[in-house]
């Protein structure tokens, strides 16, 4: 049987996939499986996968693939945020993903294949003379709109509070897009995902957020500290991590042009129900956590 995985979505999503496709090559040990997906670097020498294909760069696949072959072709192509249990937070992403496949979710969790060599070559980048504290305070994509969105990103004065308590005893890499504030006190992340997963296993402490560093953290069993705002790690979390959520609203909520969910992962700074960015999660728990 030839059995195909697409994935659409971001990075984030795509790392987490890496663990429903444990799930697949279990219940398909014996077929051909191939990923036709947006980043197929995440998936790069994954023993689970036959080939990959990036989405829009895929050839005659229907021709090579499906077509005279359709009774022994198996499609996984359903998108988990469309599911009533997502939408109303009732169950883990992965579990409804592998219950939309009439699969069962076991606890997997990513998976990411590097190379020695890749080792090799990152990881003197990182070569530094204290013990490094890797922290994503911010997500999202290039084509965001914004630099900061307060539904899923730590606010400002947190991550510089964070910053003067450890700058002394740890270099600090900042994991961030081109577009994002670089922090004082911190030094730049190379940008290629790959090189940030190498990273993260050289580092001794790290502060992260519902985004791609949290799920790769997660593949190299790194206990983190992550900030959650408006997502819940019920749903998109681990529970080998410090999980700290967000503090009740200080103002009145209002949901603009919301359909079902209460916010987006990018919102409007105007739409904010704390009175202050720096009320939305407690400093001094993120320090005492990061200690830890």
């Amino acid at each position: 049987m030839t059995v195909i995985f697409h994935i659409d979505g971001g990075l984030g999503k795509h790392i987490m996939a890496t663990a429903l496709l444990k799930v697949i090559r279990n219940n398909h040990k014996k077929d051909k499986v191939y990923v036709v997906c947006a980043y197929p670097d995440v998936f790069k020498h994954n023993p689970a996968v036959d080939r990959v294909f990036k989405n829009g760069e895929h050839g005659s696949f229907y021709a090579d693939y499906i077509q005279g072959k359709e009774s022994s072709c198996k499609l996984y192509y359903n998108d988990p945020y469309t599911q009533s249990d997502f939408i109303l937070n009732q169950k883990h992403l992965l579990v409804i993903w592998a219950e939309q496949y009439g699969l069962v979710y076991n606890g997997e969790t990513p998976q990411i294949y590097l190379t020695q060599s890749e080792i090799d070559y990152f990881s003197p980048f990182y070569n530094t003379d204290k013990p490094i504290l890797a922290i994503q305070p911010n997500g999202g994509p290039t084509n965001q709109g914004f630099n900061y969105s307060w539904t899923r990103d730590i606010p400002e004065a947190v991550v510089l509070s964070v910053i003067e308590e450890f700058k002394d005893s740890y270099t600090i890499v900042h994991i961030k897009r081109e577009d994002q504030k670089q922090y004082p006190d911190t030094l730049h992340a190379l940008d290629n995902f790959r090189s940030i997963a190498i990273l993260l296993q050289l580092s001794e402490k790290r502060l992260l957020i519902d985004s791609f560093a949290m799920h790769l953290a997660t593949a190299y069993n790194l206990k983190s500290t992550v900030c959650w705002s408006t997502t819940i790690p019920e749903v998109f979390g681990y529970d080998m991590h410090d999980n700290i959520k967000a503090n009740k609203f200080t103002l009145q909520a209002s949901f603009p042009n919301n359909l079902y969910q209460p916010f987006s992962l990018a919102q409007d700074i105007t739409t904010c129900p704390y009175s202050k960015l720096e009320d939305i999660f407690d400093t001094e728990s993120i320090i005492n956590s990061i200690k830890q």
